[in-house]
């Protein structure tokens, strides 16, 4: 009997059409997840000042800030290892299992972080543990994306699959939103030194709290329909070989998503850091921004995903690049020069635009270009391996500002990853038509 929390996309015209409520409550479970992963790397981005006082004190402001956020990148290294085993793992036990597994080990990394005692308390263990959380939340994260994105895929409607898969990004948003907005409240409620002191824990444990209602979201998750009529379940070996054969395709993949990882984490996570350290705003301004952010990034990225079920993918991701290429530089340099709320309100919401429309349409991309009995392995190599790039942006960007004294370079590392985008989009869409044969599917 068919469930009626999962949508038949290869069903026959003729068939009674499932009900929308079930199609809504399916996309709410499987994206549920998502949102912890967002929202505690997002938490890390805003406090990452206040973590590197707690663990990496060095005497000097910038080494340790440059410590912390490359332990919040060094995250993003155990990505394409986690891509590879849990993808596997997801690609031949299932889309369910693998999702509550990934949701687990997030869970446990979050842990680490919030509760591990400071540098002063047990020494060296301290960051160690705060290393280990980051490097588990990484694993974890490196099939989160790809598990949820080829779910949605799987589930989707005719000639939806824009629109569905947007979700993903869009349940993200929701955590920028959420772990903002209690950034602003605390913000109100705490004083600053009492924040750097310990404050700053509190959206974690808020993270760990949260972790038992996701788990009883999730757990009702149901197998798609497309996966059970599978009856070849890859191994790992047959996985791990067909990595190898499709390599040039994860490589090209990796370049159509580092413009995603890039400018997301500059938008969002680097914003209060950058506001606060760089333009000498003040953190309640650097947050409402980024509230800001967020919640235009989750009204764009489903209309930019059902944009392209209409016109194609190719065309969104080309206009979005060659936007990013021509302006980011020039928005970040004009913010630069007097810096105000407004001004960084007018920017980040432009690079909004440029990264929701680009996401909209480069996430469900990266599910049709992957072959289908490995593409949530494919899928999340692709997406690891450039965010290993990208996750690095708070880190490359303050390296950037230091070494060149420009305070809006930011801005052209952002119109180097486009040109990354612009590049993978020619290559893979260089014979268009096939490409696009499985989104009309």
């Amino acid at each position: 009997m068919t469930s009626p929390s999962t949508i038949d996309a290869t069903a026959p015209a003729d068939a009674p059409p499932k009900p929308r409520e079930s199609r809504v409550k399916a996309v709410f479970r499987v994206t549920s997840g998502n949102f912890l992963e967002m929202y505690d790397f997002t938490v890390y981005g805003y406090y990452a000042a206040a973590i590197a006082a707690t663990f990496f004190p060095t005497g000097n402001e910038f080494a340790s800030l440059m410590l912390a956020l490359s332990v919040f990148g060094a995250g993003f290294l155990m990505r394409p290892v986690g891509a590879l085993v849990l993808g596997a793992y997801i690609d031949h036990h299932g889309r369910r299992k693998g999702l509550i597994l990934s949701l687990t080990l997030m869970a446990i990394g979050t842990a680490c972080v919030a509760f591990v005692p400071s540098y002063a308390a047990i020494g060296l263990l301290a960051p160690a543990i705060v290393l280990f959380g980051r490097l588990l939340q990484g694993f974890s994260a490196g099939v989160e994306l790809g598990g949820v994105s080829v779910y949605l895929s799987e589930i989707a409607t005719k000639g939806n699959r824009g629109f569905y898969c947007s979700w993903q990004s869009a349940s993200q948003q929701v955590a920028v939103v959420f772990a903002a907005s209690l950034g602003v409240l605390l913000n109100r409620l705490v004083p600053a030194s009492e924040m750097n002191a310990w404050g700053w824990r509190i959206p974690f444990i808020v993270g760990c709290m949260i972790v038992p209602f996701l788990f009883y979201v999730r757990r009702s998750l149901q197998e798609t329909e497309e996966f059970a009529a599978r009856r070849h379940r890859p191994s790992m070996g047959e996985i791990a070989k067909s990595m190898v054969q499709h390599s040039r395709l994860i490589l090209a993949g990796m370049g159509l998503v580092i413009m995603t990882t890039a400018s997301f984490y500059l938008i969002t996570a680097y914003t209060p850091t950058f506001g606060k350290v760089v333009l000498k705003l003040s953190s309640l301004d650097a947050l409402l921004v980024t509230v800001c952010v967020g919640v235009s990034n989750f009204i764009w990225l489903p209309i930019a995903g059902a944009v392209s079920d209409r016109i194609g993918r190719r065309p969104v991701l080309l206009a979005c690049t060659v936007l990013a290429i021509l302006t980011a530089y020039p928005v970040m340099q004009w913010l630069v020069v007097q810096p105000s709320f407004e001004r960084l309100l007018m920017v980040e919401l432009w690079l909004s635009v440029l990264y929701a429309w680009y996401n909209g349409a480069m996430v469900v991309a990266l599910t049709e270009l992957m072959p289908a009995h490995v593409r949530t392995t494919g899928f999340s190599m692709a997406y690891s391996l450039a965010t290993v790039i990208g996750g690095f942006t708070p880190a490359i960007s303050t390296w950037l500002i230091h070494t060149t004294g420009d305070k809006a370079s930011p801005g052209a590392w952002m119109s180097f990853a486009a040109v990354c985008g612009v590049v993978a989009t020619l290559i893979l869409y260089r014979s268009a038509p096939a490409r696009e044969q499985y989104k009309t599917a």
